[in-house]
């Protein structure tokens, strides 16, 4: 599984004064996205960051199209797009319907408890650790 998707509403304590879903919290759901990905996958960051593993954002990239506001419903896209043996490069799609608000990429790197890059867990390699990419 290489995609996932998940829907979010959005929280008052997400907003900001004029009730628009604070510029912050999108990076908050994406790490979401990533997150339920990777448990759909059968992984777990716990089980990986417990073993001395550990994903590090070292880049991220957002563009906002339109905004969010309280209490909207949003589906989030999460994609892999890239996998090198150290890092992954996942990209975001959030819409309310089927207006797109938002598009993002963000790469993460894999590394160990003193910040030495590492080979990425077949776990978060999805198809690719079978062969099948």
């Amino acid at each position: 599984m290489t995609e996932h998707e998940i829907e979010i509403r959005v929280r008052y304590s997400e907003t900001d004064a004029m009730g628009f879903l604070h510029h912050a919290n999108y990076f908050v759901y994406f790490e979401l996205g990533r997150t339920e990905l990777l448990r759909a996958q059968g992984g777990n960051y716990r089980a990986m960051e417990e073993g001395g593993l550990f994903m590090v954002v070292v880049n991220l990239e957002c563009k906002y199209r339109k905004s969010a506001r309280y209490d909207d419903l949003l589906r989030l896209q999460t994609r892999v797009d890239k996998i090198t043996p150290a890092k992954i490069v996942h990209t975001y799609r959030l819409y309310r319907g089927h207006e797109l608000l938002t598009e993002a990429q963000s790469t993460l790197a894999c590394v160990d408890r003193t910040g030495t890059v590492q080979r990425i867990p077949d776990v978060l390699r999805g198809s690719e650790a079978s062969g099948a990419a």
